[in-house]
């Protein structure tokens, strides 16, 4: 069985498939179809601990009502604001639908908790739909707190092709704690359009997700319309299959080499097109033509712009080879115009297969300016080799 690496963006999606066990939990204890999980009791817990889990859950069930009451209590546009919503007025746009006939969305943000909730209004006001049923608000399983901080990106598209316009919607989020804190990333959802308001489908918001589909409207038309993925580029065990789905290969940066613990490898970077942007991947492929290890060194970035390079060198001094990827990419600035920025990756061979670099790129910076061999040398001589050993 082939070891696989999980991509960055794997490691902080939460599978939506546990958000559906925690809409069946809030279902259960507030009889209301929210994405809400209130933790069940751990085993073995003492007196003290138990009563003290009864006062935490008893006291997010009472803020998760409180602010059901709040979504649930404007009746006209204007009364959205004085229930600790802030709108988006810049994201507002009308939109035709079959039920409600021309209607205005107005997009909010309620205050405290960061949850986003869509309001439908009339042209006299009159708020005739509402949901907060969003992936965005799901991202904290067991918080009410959600990380969204904008909206990037609202558009309108009939996706399932039944006459509907259905809703397109990206967030810029950002966490507070763990791992991914301070870094901004997006993730992006669908409502499609029914007989009485509008639906979600969790199974295609998780794929848009999981698999970085969730870069622009326009990927995820390509998704959700035409049928385009990029979900090979994760599951795919053979060189083969890479191939017969579009992945293209950089045939100049393709090569072998002698992996101490893998064997003779082909080292093979490439791209898959889909919308306007390329996604950038790496395989490691044995001489049978099957993928040993992968990686996605280009994170959230939103477009591989150009690479510089690769390395296979022992960087931190253990005898094995390791590898060091240089590109440039390209991402959305803050007023969507694009920008391009140089990274590097570095990953370690290990027993097991390779790990990933969270020591050098926190003291070895890099510009535009800067080489493989370059980066190759600061990095080694950040693990205590001169240039000559």
């Amino acid at each position: 069985m082939h070891k696989r690496n999980q991509d960055t963006r794997t490691k902080k999606i939460k599978h939506n498939f546990i958000m559906c066990a925690a809409f069946l939990c809030t279902v259960i204890l507030i009889s209301a179809l929210h994405p809400l999980y209130i933790c069940a009791a751990g085993e073995n817990m003492t007196a003290d601990e138990e009563s003290e889990r009864q006062k935490a859950d008893s006291q997010l069930l009472a803020e998760y009502e409180d602010y059901l009451a709040r979504l649930n209590a404007p009746q006209r546009g204007w009364e959205i604001e004085d229930n600790g919503f802030h709108v988006i007025e810049n994201q507002i746009f009308p939109i035709e639908t079959n039920c409600f006939g021309e209607v205005s969305l107005v997009p909010a943000m309620e205050k405290k908790y960061h949850r986003l909730a869509l309001f439908f209004t009339k042209e006299d006001g009159t708020v005739v739909y509402r949901t907060d049923q969003l992936a965005v608000n799901s991202w904290n399983i067991g918080s009410l707190e959600q990380p969204i901080r904008a909206i990037s990106a609202v558009s309108f598209q009939d996706l399932n092709r039944d006459g509907r316009m259905d809703i397109i919607l990206i967030a810029d989020c950002r966490n507070k704690t763990g791992s991914y804190s301070g870094k901004t990333y997006k993730v992006g959802d669908v409502l499609f359009q029914g007989d009485d308001g509008f639906y979600r489908d969790y199974r295609i918001s998780d794929k848009i997700n999981r698999f970085g589909m969730n870069k622009s409207a326009e990927s995820i038309i390509a998704y959700v319309r035409d049928g385009h993925s990029t979900e090979f580029l994760y599951t795919a065990s053979t060189k083969n299959e890479l191939l017969r789905n579009g992945f293209v290969i950089t045939a100049e940066q393709d090569y072998s080499r002698q992996f101490e613990k893998l064997g003779y490898l082909e080292v093979m970077p490439g791209t898959y097109k889909m919308a306007e942007f390329a996604t950038f991947m790496i395989y490691l492929v044995n001489e049978q033509g099957n993928i040993v290890w992968s990686f996605q060194p280009m994170g959230d970035f939103d477009n591989l712009y150009a690479l510089k390079g690769i390395a296979c060198r022992d960087i931190d001094g253990d005898g094995m080879k390791d590898i060091l990827v240089l590109a440039r990419y390209s991402y959305a600035g803050s007023n969507n115009e694009v920008l391009i920025k140089s990274d590097y990756e570095i990953y370690y061979q290990r027993t097991g297969g390779f790990e990933t670099d969270t020591e050098v790129k926190k003291k070895v910076m890099c510009n535009d300016e800067d080489t493989v061999a370059g980066l190759v040398e600061k990095a080694r001589a950040y693990w205590g080799w001169s240039p000559e050993t």
